[in-house]
């Protein structure tokens, strides 16, 4: 329905955003200005962030609309419906999509129930901030975002011919397949490119680790945030003039993508320039010019912006001058900032001030990094948009820069990892075979969200599944073993090119080694002096495969294919060198580096120390030399050893877990023994571990029979991380998992451990968990059948009376060993209390039970205290502490444990008992002989009755009560101590 068809619906007071709203929520004054276009126009503005940002709450705002009268109850039943299906993202466009056929007045109400919702809601939120914040300033700034300035005729033609340039330039991609008959594929773009997942937002921007290690860390907690819906994506086609734009400016954009190496930065560029010169994207630019930061490197020398245009796209000429004249309808693309060899800071007001520094005009002649600064900071050719690419470590060069959109490339997410193997592999069936084998090893599936990964998994596994002679089994399942068959697919490809291919490798890694520890991936043909590399074996296929050459500037530079093939070509050169020398000082210098950049180099020298992962290689370099071999072998146990025991700090307990990863790559199952197999406690608590540091975990468990207690508190393991551990968890007698998230699927994964016949865990931590009453039965289920688990931590969950009851039926069976069960803070009420009531009347076990913090009120004890009664009750500990009690339920409290003959210990803080109940709490103190301890803090008696109760505690040698600031104890009381 076209805008305006409802302009007659509304009143004059429905052109402003109305009051009628939770008291708590600020509306921005902006929304209550904006009259029915105006709404029209931010409403489609923001469309795109809002079907992400309504995914949170889109029943929410339908229930609104509905009740308002702006939606039927089919259409409200047709929203709802996607969203019980799970189709929260269809739901929110369907939701759109009916609010802008209704016009005004549903945009109105829409946005009220935003207002109403925010708090919930961060990306609502967030749109909301952006609003207020700008003002009536939002709709000069889409009006330049959607306005399009005619392109003059004499410049059509030009455009023409330079997207046909670009089109031509852009439209195939070049894929190595390391085959001698077929060494480069050629494939077109639109048919090979996968679509990588972006968010709108970068983090980390200084990273302290390794780049492969943090990106898995923080992908995991990308996931976590994910689920809170508080990241946006961003599509390639919104890095301009859209909302997301922090800083919405006149004078132009700048646009920043980050991505670690291999994630696929250069080839998205590639698309953003193909679809650009196909109509695809970004109307409103006129012309994009793109350059790498590689090729800015070769110039040496003062130049200017038309030269710099010129030297790549001649066919420009005289015509520069007219472009200079509409700079809004101009786009310089960046790529690679990583890699630029002069240091742009934006943080040096020099640059503003001083002269030589300054370049304004697009004919002054200044250095390469003063043309880079001046588009960025606007003050080159003002109004036009600028995009840079980089890794997340030169990130910081930007962070004074004026940057109006910062986006990240998170690479693969879910099913995007299977649909890069469907296109990698014509053939289907070995596409599946593959994905499968990678699916299923959850090192290689982890390494999957990065297109580089995939590239070099598709290149080693290929031939497993589509060759007849090999074995299914001897399939690689460390990062080193698949690193091992990627280099012998290249020598048994190209190895009898060249005589000694050994020789080459050796000298190869070595560059690549000092590259490493300067933290170098860029050569030149300077370094392949240095390290006797004569360009002429680049003839050679394989040093082609191994090291890239690129021509595409006035000189020409090197790189490995990515950073982890450099690393692993640097470990090689460790096991090839004729005299080992001080290999153990070498790799213990590395592990020293704080930064990380050595932490995969040194994962590769562990794992070629495994005959698994030297074979394949053996058979054309030679023998290893067993001297190294066995030198790296006493390093890593000597890591190990002297690790085990430093786990207090975050950075010990890191340490330790870099040291397993070192015994996994080895696949040593007798180092694993000797150094780890009699250790009996391993804590990782407050450590965020991935999938990749559980899979680890689980074999290093899986090698050891003395492991009694593993602590993975607040790990951040989520479902994912548990899954990778269950096969072994079994195995451990204390088991801390709490803070973990794992909700009721990570208790599903868990469930086979508790059911295990040689299941040995006896305490079990799975505080704060978000588990609610849909995993009860499960975990009901394993305890009827467990016969070890006798300490259960079930606090801070969201079970529910329902999920007690479930619980309470594996309580009262007779082979229920529990002795104590932790309940606190989990929602319970009376309703569940009967339950409870009937299984500690059975139970013969449960001795401490903790119940604070609920809400089972009067009637909930009341039911408890028929429990109490029974002689065959056992509890000796009962926690009550908040739990809406009152003086109603103290008699039944006293006349229960009057004749009770266990309980030594009553918590009854932070109630509501007051003076009424002082007679029978007495009684009860006096009458009860097994209270050793009684806690009445935090309720609301008088003085005097602090006084009254106070007094009790010398009534009998070892008693102690505690009543608010009142507290007297006992001394003499013999020590008391309880089986467990």
């Amino acid at each position: 329905m076209a805008e305006g068809s409802n302009r007659g619906e509304c009143s004059t007071s429905s052109k402003r955003m109305r009051m009628d709203t939770d008291p708590n929520s600020t509306i921005p004054q902006f929304l209550t200005n904006c009259d029915d276009y105006q709404l029209f126009q931010l409403t489609k503005f923001y469309r795109d962030r809002l079907e992400q940002a309504m995914e949170g709450g889109v029943d929410g705002v339908s229930s609104l609309l509905t009740y308002e009268r702006i939606f039927t109850g089919q259409e409200h039943g047709k929203v709802t419906e996607l969203v019980d299906k799970g189709n929260r993202a269809d739901s929110s466009k369907l939701l759109l999509n009916l609010v802008m056929e209704k016009g005004s007045r549903a945009r109105r109400v829409m946005w009220e129930s935003f207002v109403r919702m925010r708090h919930g809601v961060p990306k609502l939120d967030k749109i909301l901030k952006e609003t207020q914040e700008l003002g009536a300033d939002s709709f000069d700034y889409i009006n330049i975002a959607h306005g399009l300035s005619e392109l003059p005729t004499n410049l059509k033609d030009l455009q023409q011919k330079h997207k046909e340039t670009l089109r031509v330039q852009t439209e195939t991609l070049r894929v190595n397949t390391i085959l001698i008959k077929e060494k480069v594929k050629i494939f077109q773009l639109v048919d090979r490119y996968a679509e990588l997942t972006v968010i709108s937002t970068v983090r980390d921007r200084t990273l302290v680790e390794h780049e492969l290690l943090a990106r898995g860390r923080d992908h995991e907690e990308w996931r976590e945030k994910h689920l809170r819906k508080e990241l946006e994506k961003i599509r390639t086609d919104q890095l301009f003039q859209s909302s997301f734009s922090q800083r919405k400016s006149k004078s132009g954009n700048s646009a920043a993508v980050s991505g670690v190496p291999g994630i696929g930065k250069t080839t998205m560029v590639q698309k953003i320039v193909y679809d650009w010169a196909t109509g695809k994207i970004y109307p409103h630019f006129q012309f994009i010019f793109s350059f790498k930061f590689r090729d800015l490197n070769t110039i040496n020398c003062r130049i200017n912006l038309r030269n710099l245009i010129l030297d790549q796209y001649p066919y420009f000429g005289n015509i520069l001058g007219e472009l200079w004249k509409n700079p809004e309808g101009l786009l310089f693309i960046f790529d690679g900032l990583d890699e630029f060899k002069d240091s742009i800071d934006f943080a040096d007001n020099r640059r503003n001030t001083e002269p030589q520094s300054m370049c304004t005009d697009p004919e002054c002649w200044c250095e390469v990094s003063d043309i880079v600064y001046s588009l960025i900071q606007h003050k080159l050719l003002p109004g036009c948009s600028v995009l840079v690419t980089s890794r997340p470590t030169a990130l910081h060069l930007l962070e004074k820069a004026e940057i109006s959109v910062w986006a990240e490339i998170l690479g693969f997410v879910g099913d995007e990892r299977k649909e890069y193997f469907n296109k990698f592999f014509e053939d289907q069936m070995v596409a599946a075979a593959v994905f499968k084998h990678v699916e299923e090893n959850e090192i290689l599936y982890t390494m999957c969200y990065n297109p580089s990964y995939c590239w070099i998994l598709g290149l080693s596994l290929g031939p497993f599944f589509t060759q007849r002679d090999r074995k299914q089994q001897q399939v690689p399942k460390t990062i080193t073993q698949l690193y091992s068959y990627y280099i012998y697919n290249i020598l048994k490809n190209h190895g009898r090119e060249i005589e000694n291919p050994r020789d080459v490798l050796l000298k190869l890694g070595e560059m690549a080694y000092t590259g490493v520890s300067k933290k170098k991936i860029v050569f030149r043909n300077g370094d392949l002096i240095e390290y006797n590399l004569q360009s002429s074996q680049f003839l050679s296929g394989f040093l082609m495969e191994l090291l890239e050459r690129d021509e595409s500037a006035q000189s020409v530079v090197y790189t490995f294919p990515h950073l982890t093939i450099q690393e692993f070509v640097a470990a090689l050169t460790q096991f090839l060198t004729p005299d080992p020398g001080e290999i153990g000082k070498l790799l213990s210098e590395a592990h020293s580096e704080e930064d990380g950049r050595f932490e995969i180099f040194l994962r590769f020298v562990a794992g070629l120390s495994s005959p698994q992962s030297a074979r394949p290689l053996v058979e054309f370099l030679g023998p290893f030399l067993h001297q190294t071999t066995c030198r790296v072998i006493d390093w890593v146990k000597e890591k190990v050893e002297g690790q085990i025991g430093d786990t207090e700090t975050e950075t010990g307990k890191r340490k330790l877990l870099n040291t397993f990863h070192y015994l996994f790559e080895t696949q040593n199952k007798a180092l694993a023994r000797n150094t780890v197999g009699s250790v009996e406690t391993l804590t990782f608590s407050g450590l965020r571990l991935t999938p990749i540091d559980c899979a680890v975990l689980s074999h290093v468990i899986g090698l050891c029979d003395a492991t009694k207690h593993l602590d993975l508190g607040q790990c951040n393991i989520q479902c994912e991380g548990l899954q990778r551990l269950g096969p072994v968890l079994h195995k451990c007698q204390e088991l801390s998992l709490g803070g973990n998230k794992v909700g009721d699927s990570g208790v599903k994964l868990l469930s086979p451990a508790l059911r295990n016949p040689e299941c040995k865990i006896r305490k079990l931590r799975l505080r704060g968990n978000n588990l609610t009453d849909s995993c009860a039965e499960d975990l009901a289920s394993a305890l009827s059948t467990n016969r070890s688990l006798i300490d259960l931590n079930l606090g801070a969950n969201k079970l529910g009376d329902s999920g007690v009851k479930l619980l309470s039926v594996a309580l009262r069976n007779p082979d229920c060993k529990i002795q104590k069960l932790d309940l606190r803070s989990n929602a319970l009420t009376d309703s569940c209390a009967e339950d409870l009531a009937s299984a500690l009347s059975t139970n013969r076990s449960l001795i401490d039970l903790y119940l604070g913090d609920n809400n089972l009120g009067d009637s909930g004890v009341k039911l408890l205290s028929v429990a109490l009664r029974n002689p065959d009750c056992k509890i000796q500990k009962l926690y009550l502490y908040r739990n809406a009690l009152t003086d109603s339920c103290a008699e039944d409290l006293a006349s229960a444990l009057c004749t009770n003959q266990s309980l030594r210990i009553l918590n009854l803080v932070s109630n509501s008992f007051t003076d009424q109940s002082v007679p029978a709490l007495r009684r009860l103190i006096l009458t009860c002989s097994s209270l050793e301890e009684i806690e009445l803090g935090w309720n609301q008696f008088s003085p005097n009755g602090k006084r009254q109760l106070k007094s009790l505690g010398g009534s009998r040698r070892g008693l102690t009560v505690t009543v608010g600031t009142f507290q007297s104890i006992n001394i003499a009381a013999p020590p008391v101590t309880v089986k467990s």
